[in-house]
């Protein structure tokens, strides 16, 4: 009798250990587009008989002698603690180099080169102007020409200048965004944590703040390249270069140290960070440079490439200027007097400031004689000059190589960031044609030890109400 009865509660026990595998197989089915969803399994783990048996119970075929069933240990998230580091390490790199290409890009289409309308096209008809004065001298069409291919020169100069001076303003203010996102999302994460401690010790399932926790870890370190660090609690623990920014449940505040006032204009410093922590005596710590993610990619773009390429174009303005105007004052203007400067330019800024000096047609210095003679020669040697042009050339084969170099490091990256989270996909997500056949698996095994009970109960009553009747 003993023996049926403990076969009752073996088939008990398959019941509700099946009804978990079912539940959980349905969950993951009903999150499979979740986003951060990590897919879940049961472990079972089977009843063993007693360690000290009770007397008589050594008989065979005595359950006990088999086991007692089924129970369910635990329900797991199928994760990897080493591809999900490996995820958000490579995420913070493809975040970082694809904010630098697509900015990069987006600057080399205003420079517009080569073209028909960049600076090189204006600086080209600019020096054919000079070659059509250096023919005719003596017409007054042609020094209007060369004053206005001169001004179209310097508008193409500003508008180009104008157009990177405009991008370091909008990556000022997206920094500004980002750094917000920063201190929001780790202030998420400190909440998490809190929740995952007290979840823990309560003895709940984590699984849902877990992936909480994982996808918050994970966007953390698109955004700064931050480190997490899993606590003994099950929170995340993140550092930016070794500074502390969030530690179990209190979340630290990620501020711009320089390079950006707090009305989104710039300090004339290169952009830095620091880390202020609360309570009642906060302190704040410097980030080391080195940022990767969001944050990384726009830090270096206001800090070196972007304040670099306007260097270089200035660089160019004050060459194009100073061999234009060494040329012009050593010529005669239409008149017989000695050439002024062509060009003015403030030296803080030669790119945005760059004007033309000379007011009118008639002061146009295109004779190397005084006493206004019919003379082209300083027009010539004004249109055969190109020291300009050759810094120009640099300077945007320069940007064009570090374009083409980031847009394929951007690529290849993408190539290992795809390999690694198809790997952690593979493993967290959720394929329904396996959630099928355990479903299936679950439901047969369910039905047999629903039938094991039906036998048990048809044994019980054989026993209990036939045994010994006589007809």
């Amino acid at each position: 009798m003993s023996g049926s009865l403990s076969s009752l509660n073996t088939a008990l026990t398959a019941l509700r250990y099946q009804r978990v595998a079912l539940d959980v197989a349905s969950n993951n089915v009903a999150n499979a587009t979740t986003e951060g969803y990590t897919r879940r399994r049961v472990v079972g783990e089977t009843i063993g008989s007693a360690s000290v048996p009770a007397m008589w119970s050594r008989y065979e075929g005595a359950s006990g002698s088999v086991g007692a069933g089924v129970m369910t240990r635990s329900v797991d998230r199928m994760t990897d603690d080493l591809l999900d580091a490996r995820s958000r390490r490579e995420n913070a790199n493809q975040s970082y180099l694809d904010v630098r290409s697509a900015t990069l890009q987006r600057v080399e289409s205003g420079i517009g080169e080569p073209g028909d309308s960049g600076v090189s096209a204006a600086l080209t008809s600019f020096r054919s102007s000079w070659h059509d004065l250096a023919n005719d001298p003596g017409s007054a069409a042609a020094r209007e020409v060369v004053l206005a291919r001169a001004t179209a020169l310097v508008d193409s100069v500003h508008a180009q200048a104008r157009q990177v001076s405009d991008e370091q303003a909008d990556q000022r203010v997206r920094l500004q965004g980002v750094v917000a996102d920063v201190n929001t999302t780790a202030t998420e994460l400190a909440a998490t944590n809190r929740a995952l401690a007290a979840a823990s010790l309560d003895g709940v399932d984590t699984s849902d703040l877990a992936d909480q926790r994982d996808a918050l870890a994970l966007r953390l370190a698109s955004l700064t390249g931050g480190t997490a660090s899993p606590r003994s609690d099950g929170g995340f623990d993140v550092s930016l270069g070794g500074v502390p920014l969030v530690e179990g449940g209190t979340a630290h505040t990620l501020q711009i140290a320089s390079g950006v006032t707090a009305g989104g204009g710039d300090d004339g410093q290169p952009v830095a960070f620091s880390i202020t922590t609360g309570g009642a005596a906060p302190t704040t710590t410097a980030v080391p440079a080195g940022l990767k993610g969001e944050t990384g990619a726009v830090a270096d773009l206001l800090t070196t490439t972007l304040p670099a390429y306007a260097a270089g174009l200035g660089a160019v303005v004050a060459t194009l200027a100073g061999e234009v105007n060494a040329l012009h004052q050593a010529g005669y203007d239409q008149g017989g007097a000695a050439g002024g400067p062509f060009f003015s330019f403030d030296p803080v800024d030669p790119a945005g400031s760059l004007a033309v000096a000379v007011t009118s047609a008639s002061g146009v210095a295109a004779s190397a004689a005084a006493g206004g003679g019919l003379d082209g020669t300083q027009a010539d040697r004004l249109a055969t000059a190109g020291a300009a042009e050759g810094a120009y050339a640099r300077l945007v084969t320069g940007f064009g190589t570090e374009v083409a170099s980031v847009q394929r490091l951007a690529t290849t990256q993408q190539l290992l960031t795809a390999q690694v989270d198809s790997a952690r996909e593979q493993l967290s997500g959720v394929n329904l044609d396996e959630e099928m056949v355990s479903m299936l698996s679950a439901q047969r095994s369910y039905e047999a030890a629903a039938r094991v009970m039906t036998v048990v109960d048809s044994v019980l009553d054989t026993l209990i109400n036939r045994t010994g009747l006589l007809r």
